[in-house]
């Protein structure tokens, strides 16, 4: 299950830019440009989803751990670190 993950992470988005490297390199004239462009684009357009949707669960364990302070505080009167 650990290979899973990273699997879909960048597997998706490499197999979508070797696809466009692909593309440019078994077509001819403009269609490989443009068969690149989209397969490439494509790629680096997952990689970048699937990096805000990591940073946006690292700020919900921010916040998290913030709540799981507050509470620490609330019972003994002194933050947890202290």
């Amino acid at each position: 299950m650990r290979w899973g993950v990273p699997a879909v992470r960048y597997g998706i988005p490499g197999a979508l830019v070797l696809a466009g490297f692909v593309c440019l390199f078994a077509a001819n004239g403009n269609q490989a440009v443009e068969g690149w462009a989209l397969f490439t684009g494509a790629g680096l357009a997952v990689l970048v989803v699937s990096l805000l949707l990591r940073i946006g669960v690292e700020g919900d364990r921010d916040r998290d751990r913030e709540e799981e302070a507050r509470e620490y505080f609330t019972e003994h009167g002194r933050w947890p670190d202290e």
